[in-house]
């Protein structure tokens, strides 16, 4: 069962699902992520990601 696009995550957590991620407020910038790996930080801060679309 696929999360929905919307899940959000933040640096340090587990990807909860693989496919292509976008930071929360600004700056932002999009990376695809796959399920299992550690959300990452953005500019050197923790951010929350967005699920933008699947890979």
């Amino acid at each position: 069962m696929k999360k929905p696009i919307g899940t959000t995550a933040r640096t340090g957590e587990t990807c909860p699902e693989s496919g292509k991620w976008e930071v929360v407020g600004s700056p932002t910038t999009t990376a695809p992520i796959a399920k299992g790996n550690r959300m990452p930080p953005y500019g050197g801060k923790a951010v929350t990601w967005k699920l933008i679309s699947y890979a």
